[in-house]
Formats: structure tokens, C-alpha cells, sequence
């Protein structure tokens, strides 16, 4: 074997070569050999019949006796990883995920009546997915040469050619659909009972990462001098059913009018406004692949004004996301431009590299072996970011991988095993109650953590919420009568109930881990951060340890004194101590120590740097904010979550080997002043608003130079925040020799004095080659990639590559021994220090940082904005920490241009009063074709002074006598669909049986509608013997039911006698009201004969 080495123009890379003779392709000029990815089903044309019916694809809800199959995309079960399937020809989308396998979506998709299949008509590169697309509003076809590393003649012609398509395209713009008169309740589907419609709204909200009970802090800002707390209820109701759209199909874009459709009244249609465009504006919704619906029309070219230029730098995950969320906000708010005679803004990238995606850099092997891989997917080795640290509770990878791009992945198994420095497999107990020990020195350290506190923002109605209701006068919504036959099971309805409060309970009480485990090598830290509950030596006997003799009980450590002692105590100082300490209380081996320096190592890779390098108190900050799920990994590379981003719905103008070398900013963002971006190139472009997305390694480096100089505010939490290095070594073999099911494997090292009990001497060599990914199942070839971690990975960067083989492969041969061990085939290893655009691999809270550097880093300074990971302070150093700073980029240039949301005036008009003859109870009846009087608007006389009169009655009654009892869900039991439930699952796994039989596939499954015809059929031939139970059932919950209403009934004819007698006390303003009621009757009074004065009636 012999090794030699390849520049790249980026990352550092060497590989050795086998003596074959066979020589690494030119990967300078196509480093995308064989590149290949799954195809997106894309969005029918909005004019087509299938894109006028794309919404109901959403609310077609199939089950199959489990909770794990419904429609769009929703949280499934425990350790399931679900994937979307789609059928464009039938209308119907299915999010199945019983699946605990390798998860991709089918091949085929039918497009507006043509086949399309990934293996003929769709290019493996993604940019193949233009081919397929018919609709005549779409850009032409671009090349399906890949966007990497293009030589250079190549690369002149096919982005020229495609950014002058794609221009053509936006400023014709589409043809526009004529706007259809909203109307309330549509986008509420009438097969879900209001507590399962609550629940999936609830689920829409905690996958946006947003509080389904309670305002974001931007959204308590924007409506808290324009909205009641009462109002908040309704308004949060609309904003969770709009991301119940959203979530549950990610593949097709959320129109006005559907999120104007989850109000129930039309008079809240300025609430779904708002929410709908904080939204939009803040990436919740409408984000990542998805065509987004135009709403400017074409102008002639005379009449068109100076056109806007933003200008991102960057290509990288947060680059690619900020200017395609760009592009679709100026899409989806054109008319801003248009009526004022102006084109949107243009759109351009500027990217140093040859290649896409900056610290996601999925490398090609040099051996290509055609079918090892789904869909014919290339072999590649993860180079930088390698695993998404889970799909649930609001990641956006989410939406981009599994429903947009339908990517396959890999969910990883926590199935780790240690290995000790000899090759002998760590004790499993002993593993267990080491890491157990590590957990509660965590617990003790992390009482020094820094606890910021979270704002206080408006709440909505918890109890109302639970079941879908928005608050009014009876707390009962006249817009809900005509929902009131939806079929409902009160029983099932209150387990809902009861589970949504669950579940809304544990998200409360969760304790998360730390950051760390986002990126930690399934071992998982459990720390609650609030200090242990008991003293060291009791909690170590409790572990299993064995106190020293003479140990008292209530021994604990003291650290205090320690870290007080430092003016910037460290973690990883403080913990070392805490070790030190607990060796006074128990006895613990060399190979103990090799343990917790491993879980050292650990860290050190979350945070990509040495432990004494992170700040004790705010190491952790993003702590609360991970993701659930299992972790995956991308079969084929993770490179094409931004070559997606780059290509659809249009290719993104993106200028290569485009290196800046200075930025002339307008400090003071004057409307007219514009930024003057200088490339090492010799070009210059201008820019309205720039995006920098160059990570912190580089802006420590300063090579890159700003006019005026950034103030310093910014650049000292650029100095005070860390940028951590982390390397890998890549093993290409021919044959794996390992255990493939195991997904990952980890190796102790030995101390620099072997057997030592000073933690000093684990320090220096802990993180090396301490953990395997075995990548056989995402990469289609037998690799090992090796993390390099803390003090090893800086090693790495001037280490000798063939004395790096040598090493990793004696670890190797201790573990394996007796089977020999094969030199690898090939062999790469990342030195990303040297590579002059990162400097690094991802950020790190340093001993000096301050509490808020990484919201000082996102903050803009004039028309220059920043994002990437580093920018990101809920989640940094990871791929939807960067792309979730774009989003937030995006949304900051986008107030620069547009302003801030408009609220209407008024937020919610007041409500049309008539009168109940029954009682002379005034209720809101919207649709009550009542007198003038009674549906004047609120600029007539007298409307003011009704609303506050009202208002005033209908608060002393509910103070006195509460909210009027609530009427319980009318009952629509059939037994059938009793039996229906109970029998599903044992009559689908007969059908799939039978499919499989005739359809000679092991994979076949038994469609819904097939299941159902044998459940009717299983339901026509059961004896009445077998249907008893289920019609006994069905009548016992009809009788419970009609003994509700008639509770109900009852209790409600009381409340209204009493709400009567209030009001006809308020009216005669008896003593126990003061003269208010007297007060208001004459205002009133006045005011109505001022409309009968100015009218000429009443």
C-alpha cells in the first residue's frame, strides 16, 4: 500500500491508495461520480384539477387499527421512524410509520397524468427533478450536470443558462389564480371530532417548535397592545390549525385561504391574517423545496424601477436555506414590489468552493458500486456533518428530508459497545455504573450552570384549547352548529382529552439532556440541571460503588471553593476536580478512569474542543431545545439536503469559486445606500442587504475585511465564543470484518503513564480514534470513519496519514484478534483546520462568553446580516441550527424591505348582538340576519358604547354564576365502527398475508380500502353472537350520552334563568352594581338618538 495526497481547494483530505495502480479520479473536476439522490413528487400545477384539490390530499385520513398511519405528517410512535408515501393520481397522501426499517418512498409518482419512474425519466442528481416537471409555469429544464466542482467552461454555461431561465421566469411570473372569497371553517375537516382536531393542532404547533398554548416571545410583541387575553385563545387555535396544514403535508405550500379557513368566525379573519404572515415571515411554514404561490403579475419593462439586490455569501446549509427562503417570501409578498412599479428583489449567492454545502460535505469513494445503494445512490464518506439528531418536536430537517426530498435514511441504534485499550469488550455493568457515576458528577457541575429565564408571554385558554374551542360568550361558537354531527365517540373524545393533556404535561415536566447529546455517540447523558438530590457517598452506593472504609454517609464533594477560585472556571476542570474528589470516597480502577476520560472524549466531540476549553456555567445553554426521535443518517449523503435546496423548485443563482475578500456596508441602513461586496476575483456586486454566512472560524481569522469596521459589540463575542475543530479518519475496506449490525463501537485509550489514576495523564490522547461509525448501511461500502476528538483532533492536522493507518489499524486488530484485520482500500482524513473557509468545524461556548454571544452574533449591524450555526444560540453546532439561522436571516431582511406585519385595525370587529326571547340573554350570533340596529359596524353611532354595555353584563354575569355549562358532543356510535376498530389490526395482517401471496412480494401491503371491504365483509358474516357485544356497547354509550344532554339540559336552563335575572337587574341598575349600569343606559341611550338623528331611523 502505498499513500499519496490530493489537494483540495477546501478541506484538507489525504488518501491512501492501494498498489494496484488504480489512481483516485480527478475529483477536482467531478467529485460527484455517480451522484444520485431520490426524487421529490412535485406540486401539481395550481390551475390543474389535481393543484385545485392538492389541500384535500392533507385531510384524507386513513387508519390501520394503530396510531402510527395517518395522514401528512405527525408524530408516530416510540422508536418508529415514519416516512410520507405518496399516490398524486388518486389524491392521497399516507404517513405510515409502523416501519422500523431502512425508510425511503416509492418509486414511482404520477404527474398530472404522466408515469414518472427514478430510474428512467428522473436523473439521479437532483437537479433530474426538473425533468419530470410539465407545468408550463415552471422554469425550462436545466442541465443535469451536478452543481459540484463544475470545470470551468462548464460551469460559465449551465448557471448563465439557468439563472437567466429562472430570472425570465420570475419576472414574468406565473399565471395568477383568480382569488377566491375565504370562507371560515374549510380548512377544519368535518371527520375529526373536535378534541382529535385540537390534539393534531397542538402536535402542528410542538413540530414548529412553537408553545401550542401560549405566544412566542415575537408574536407577544407584535399583538399584545392589539389583543385581550380572551382573543388569544382564538388567535392560537388559528395559528395551531394553520401549522396542523403545514405539518401533517410539507409538500405543497399553505395558501391564504386555507389558513383564513381554520377561523371559525369570519369576523377573526385579521387573526388568521396575522398568524398566517408571522408564519410566512418566520419560516414556520411555506419553507425548504416547496414552490410557494406568486402573488405579482407581470409589468412592461418601462415602467420597471431599479430592482433590489440581496446578496448572500455562503453556500452552506444556512447560505442555500436564507435565499431560498428569500425567494419565496418575494414570491409570496411580490405585490409589495409590483404596485409600487418594481420587480422583487433579486437573489444571489456567493460561494469561495467549487461545491455546495460548506461543512456538509458528502465525498464520493473512489470505487462506485452500482445497486449497493437504493435508487442507485453514489458511495460516499460524511466528510463534515454525518447524523440528524432527530425528526420530532420541530426540527425542520424534517419537512426538507422525509417529505419533500423523500430522502432514504438510516435510523441508528443505540446498540454501542465499548472496547478497552487491550481489545477486550468492557463489562456491560460496569459500563452502566461508570457512566451512572459521570451523570451524577454532571449533576453536580451543572449547579453552576447559568439559568436564563424565559419571557412571559400571553397564554390562551388551556381547558378550551384541549377541545378545539375558541372562547365566547356561552363558550360555544354558533360557527360550530353545523360541525355538531360530526361523528364523535364522548368516550374516546375524553381519552383524547385526557391524552393530549398528557402529553402536553410531559412536554412541561421533560428533562432533557444536555446539548451534547445531539451529536453524542449513543450515550446518553441524563442530567436534569438541578443539582444532585443526595450526598456523593450515598449516591454512590446507590450506583453500586463500594464506599472506602471510614466513609461517612453523608460525605458529598465540595466544589465550591474550587470554582469560585477562578475568574473563568471551566467544565472540564470543574469535573476533573469532582473525579479527584470521588477517588477520596471510592475505589476506582484504571480502566474506571479510562471510562469516564471516554465520556470526556464524548464531550468533546458534541462540543468539538477540549473540556477545559468550555465555560462552566453556559457550556450547555442550548440545553431544553433538543430534538426527540431517533438519530439518522442520509444514505447516499447528506449533501443533498442543499443540493435540494438548490435546485427546487428553480435553481438558486449561485456564483462559484466566488471568494469575498471585503464588504463595505451601510452602517446606518439608509434606504438608498447599498453594500459593495469586493471578490478576490476582481468583480463587485451591490447589495441592498447582505447575509453573511461565513463561519466564526474565518471571522476570527479576520482575513476577511469589513468597511467600516464592525463595532465592538459583535466582534467581542466573535473573540469570546469558541470555534472547535473535530477530524475523522475514513477506512474504505473490501470486505467489513466487523459486526455490521452494530451500528457504532467505541475504544478506550490507555493513559500517557499506563494505568495512571491522575486524570492529567488521560488529557492529551482520550478522543483518539475513540469512536467507530460503522456507515456500511448509509454509504453502501464496508467504512469505518473514526472521530478524532478534543486535544486528538489537532493532532490529526499534522499527523503523518500512513502513521495514522498504522495505528487505527493495530486498535482494530486487538479488537478482531484472532481474525486478521486487511490494511484499507482506501483512506481519507480531514484536516478541516487548514481549510481556509471554515478553520474549523462548528462553535463552542467559551470560558469568557458572555450569556446572549450567539443573539449578539445574529444581531445586524446596518443592511449586513449574519447567520450559520454560530449565529444560532437554541441550536448551534449542528445542520438545523445553520439552517434554522438562514430562516431567521431571511425574515430580518425581509421587515428591512417590507416593514413590520401590518395588523389590521380592528384585530377582531366586535360581534353582531341579538336577542334570545327565551330569556332576553344577548348572545354573538354572527349570521343572525337581525335589524339594523343590531349588525351596525363600529363606525356607526352607538356601536362603541353597545360593545362596552354588553361587555359590562356579560362580566358581572360570568363573575357571579361562571361560563355557561358546555353541551356535550352529540353521540354518532355504530357498532360496526366498534368492531371496525377493535378488528383492524387482525384483519389487515390477513390482507397483507393474502397480498403478499398474490402479488409473489415479501414487501406487499394490503391498501385501506381493501381492508375495509374485508371488515365489511367479516361484519355481514358474524353471527349476532359476535356482533352482541359491539351493539351492546354502541347502546350503552347512546343511553350515556342522552343522560349528559339531559344533565346538560338542565344545568343550562338554570344558568340562563340566573344569567336573566343578572341582566335584569344590571339593566335597572339595582344598588349592588353602583350607578355603572345607570351610567352606561344613558350612553347608550344617547347614542341611539344620535343615530336616529343623523339616520332618520333606528
Amino acid at each position: 500500500m502505498e499513500s499519496t495526497s490530493i489537494d483540495e481547494p477546501d478541506v484538507q483530505i489525504e488518501y491512501t491508495l492501494s498498489t494496484d495502480g488504480h489512481t483516485t479520479p480527478d475529483t477536482a473536476s467531478n467529485p460527484e461520480l455517480n451522484s444520485g439522490s431520490r426524487a421529490m413528487p412535485k406540486k401539481m400545477a395550481p390551475n390543474s384539477v389535481l393543484g385545485k384539490r392538492r389541500r384535500k390530499l392533507k385531510e384524507k385520513v386513513s387508519h390501520n387499527g394503530s396510531n402510527n398511519s395517518i395522514t401528512g405528517n405527525i408524530r408516530g410512535g416510540t422508536h418508529q421512524t415514519p416516512h410520507f408515501t405518496s399516490d398524486i393520481a388518486t389524491a392521497n397522501f399516507t404517513f405510515d410509520s409502523s416501519s422500523n426499517t431502512s425508510h425511503s418512498t416509492p418509486s414511482n409518482f404520477v404527474l398530472a397524468g404522466k408515469t414518472a419512474n427514478n430510474q428512467n425519466d428522473i436523473s439521479d442528481d437532483v437537479s433530474g427533478y426538473h425533468n419530470i416537471k410539465t407545468d408550463l409555469q415552471s422554469p425550462k429544464s436545466v442541465s443535469n450536470d451536478s452543481p459540484f466542482e463544475f470545470s470551468p467552461n462548464m460551469r460559465e454555461n449551465t448557471i448563465s443558462e439557468s439563472r437567466q431561465d429562472v430570472d425570465r421566469v420570475k419576472k414574468r411570473g406565473p399565471k395568477r389564480q383568480l382569488e377566491k372569497q375565504p370562507r371560515p371553517n374549510t380548512s377544519i375537516p368535518q371527520a375529526l371530532s373536535w378534541a382529535e382536531y385540537a390534539k393534531q393542532c397542538s402536535i402542528g404547533a410542538y413540530s414548529s417548535r412553537l408553545n401550542p398554548f401560549a405566544l412566542s416571545a415575537a408574536e407577544d410583541k407584535l399583538l399584545r397592545n392589539h389583543i385581550d387575553p380572551v382573543q388569544v385563545t382564538t388567535y392560537l387555535n388559528i395559528r395551531n390549525g394553520i401549522l396542523r396544514l403545514w405539518t401533517r403535508n410539507p409538500m405543497v405550500s399553505v395558501t391564504k385561504e386555507e389558513a383564513f379557513g381554520c377561523a371559525k368566525q369570519v369576523r377573526h379573519f385579521g387573526l388568521a391574517q396575522v398568524a398566517y404572515d408571522y408564519l410566512v415571515r418566520n419560516g414556520y411554514i411555506n419553507f425548504g423545496c416547496v414552490e410557494v404561490p406568486y402573488t405579482f403579475d407581470s409589468m412592461p419593462r418601462a415602467k420597471s424601477k431599479r430592482r433590489q439586490q440581496i446578496v448572500v455569501i455562503g453556500a452552506g446549509m444556512s447560505g442555500l436555506g436564507c435565499a431560498r427562503q428569500l425567494e419565496g417570501l418575494f414570491a409570496q409578498f411580490g405585490q409589495h414590489w409590483t404596485a409600487q412599479g418594481e420587480y422583487p428583489p433579486n437573489v444571489i449567492v456567493l460561494e469561495a468552493r467549487q461545491r455546495l454545502g460548506g461543512r456538509v460535505y458528502s465525498h464520493p469513494l473512489r470505487t462506485q458500486v452500482r445497486g449497493s445503494l437504493p435508487g442507485d445512490l453514489r458511495n460516499t464518506a460524511e466528510l463534515g456533518a454525518h447524523i440528524i439528531t432527530g425528526f420530532e418536536s420541530g426540527n425542520p430537517l424534517n419537512a426538507i428530508v422525509r417529505g419533500q426530498l423523500a430522502l432514504h435514511y438510516h435510523a441508528l441504534k443505540d446498540n454501542s459497545l465499548l472496547y478497552d485499550c487491550d481489545g477486550s469488550a468492557v463489562n456491560k455493568d460496569r459500563d452502566d455504573s461508570t457512566q451512572n457515576l459521570y451523570n451524577d458528577i454532571l449533576e453536580r457541575v451543572c449547579v453552576y450552570r447559568y439559568k436564563a429565564s424565559p419571557p412571559k408571554t400571553l397564554e390562551g385558554d388551556y381547558e378550551l384549547m384541549l377541545i378545539g374551542k375558541d372562547p365566547t360568550i356561552n363558550n360555544r361558537s354558533d360557527e360550530m352548529d353545523e360541525f355538531d354531527d360530526k361523528k364523535s365517540d364522548p368516550i374516546a373524545d375524553a381519552a383524547k382529552v385526557a391524552s393530549h393533556g398528557q402529553m402536553v404535561q410531559r412536554d412541561k415536566t421533560a428533562q432533557h439532556v444536555p446539548s451534547g447529546f445531539e451529536k453524542l455517540a449513543g450515550k446518553a447523558y441524563q442530567v436534569t440541571g438541578l443539582g444532585a438530590k443526595s450526598t456523593a457517598s450515598g449516591a454512590a452506593k446507590a450506583m453500586g460503588w463500594m464506599a472506602k472504609e471510614g466513609i461517612s454517609t453523608d460525605r458529598s464533594l465540595e466544589l465550591d471553593a474550587f470554582v469560585k477560585n477562578s475568574a473563568h472556571p471551566t467544565l472540564g476542570a470543574t469535573m476533573d476536580e469532582a473525579i479527584k474528589q470521588y477517588q477520596n470516597i471510592i475505589n476506582l480502577t484504571p480502566q474506571d478512569l479510562r471510562l469516564l476520560n471516554w465520556h470526556h472524549a464524548n464531550l468533546e466531540y458534541s462540543n468539538a474542543t477540549h473540556v477545559n476549553d468550555l465555560s462552566l456555567s453556559g457550556w450547555d445553554q442550548d440545553t431544553g431545545n433538543e430534538f426527540e426521535g431517533e438519530h439518522c443518517q442520509v444514505k447516499g449523503g447528506y449533501i443533498q439536503v442543499p443540493k435540494g435546496l438548490y435546485q427546487l423548485p428553480y435553481p438558486l443563482d449561485v456564483r462559484f469559486g466566488t471568494e469575498v475578500s471585503s464588504i463595505s456596508y451601510d452602517w446606518n441602513d439608509q434606504p438608498n445606500n447599498t453594500a459593495k461586496i469586493a471578490c478576490s476575483t476582481g468583480e463587485f456586486f451591490d447589495a441592498d442587504h447582505v447575509v453573511l454566512t461565513s463561519p466564526l472560524g474565518v471571522l476570527k481569522e479576520r482575513t476577511l475585511k469589513f468597511h467600516p469596521p464592525l463595532p465592538e459589540w459583535k466582534t467581542g463575542a466573535i473573540e469570546r465564543l469558541g470555534f472547535g475543530l473535530l477530524n475523522k479518519v475514513v477506512l474504505v475496506y473490501d470486505q467489513a470484518f466487523w459486526d455490521e449490525d452494530r451500528d457504532m463501537f467505541g475504544l478506550l485509550n490507555q493513559a500517557s503513564r499506563e494505568d495512571s489514576l491522575e486524570q492529567v495523564d488521560y488529557s492529551t490522547g482520550r478522543g483518539r480514534f475513540y469512536f467507530f461509525w460503522n456507515c456500511l448501511k448509509t454509504s453502501g461500502r464496508p467504512v469505518l470513519v473514526s472521530l478524532m476528538a478534543g486535544d486528538a483532533a489537532h493532532q490529526t492536522e499534522i499527523a503523518d496519514t500512513s502513521d495514522l493507518i498504522r495505528e487505527v489499524t493495530g486498535r482494530l486488530a486487538k479488537i478482531c484478534a484472532p481474525k486478521s484485520v486487511p490494511n484499507p482500500e482506501e483512506v481519507i482524513v480531514t484536516r478541516w483546520r487548514k481549510d481556509q473557509w471554515a478553520r474549523g468545524t462548528y462553535s463552542y461556548v467559551g470560558p469568557k462568553s458572555l450569556p446572549g454571544d450567539y443573539d449578539v452574533m445574529a444581531k445586524r449591524v446596518g443592511n449586513l446580516h449574519f447567520a450559520g450555526e454560530a449565529t444560532c444560540g437554541t441550536h448551534p453546532a449542528t445542520v438545523h441550527g445553520a439552517y434554522l439561522s438562514g430562516l431567521r436571516a431571511a425574515s430580518d431582511v425581509a421587515e428591512a424591505l417590507l416593514g413590520p406585519i401590518s395588523v389590521p385595525q380592528p384585530l377582531i370587529p366586535p360581534a353582531p348582538i341579538r336577542t334570545d326571547s327565551t330569556n332576553g340573554m344577548s348572545i354573538a350570533k354572527p349570521k343572525a340576519k337581525a335589524a339594523a340596529a343590531l349588525s351596525e359596524t363600529p363606525n356607526q353611532p352607538g356601536a362603541a358604547e353597545r360593545a362596552d354595555y354588553e361587555a359590562t353584563i356579560l362580566d358581572a354575569i360570568f363573575s357571579q354564576i361562571g361560563a355557561r355549562p358546555l353541551q356535550p358532543l352529540k353521540e354518532g356510535i355504530n357498532p360496526f365502527l366498534l368492531y371496525t376498530k377493535e378488528k383492524w389490526a387482525e384483519c389487515k395482517a390477513a390482507c397483507d398475508e393474502k397480498k403478499k401471496k398474490t402479488s409473489r412480494s415479501a414487501e406487499a401491503k394490503a391498501g385501506k380500502d381493501e381492508i375495509r371491504v374485508a371488515l365489511g365483509k367479516m361484519w355481514r358474516l358474524a353471527t349476532e353472537e359476535e356482533k352482541k357485544p359491539f351493539k351492546e356497547r354502541a347502546d350503552a354509550r347512546k343511553q350515556m350520552t342522552t343522560a349528559w344532554m339531559a344533565e346538560w339540559k338542565r344545568n343550562a336552563e338554570e344558568w340562563d334563568r340566573k344569567a336573566a335575572e343578572i341582566r335584569e337587574q344590571f339593566t335597572d341598575s339595582k344598588p349592588q352594581f353602583g350607578d355603572q349600569g345607570a351610567q352606561l343606559r344613558a350612553r347608550l341611550d344617547a347614542a341611539t338618538s344620535n343615530g336616529v338623528s343623523q339616520n332618520g331611523t333606528h
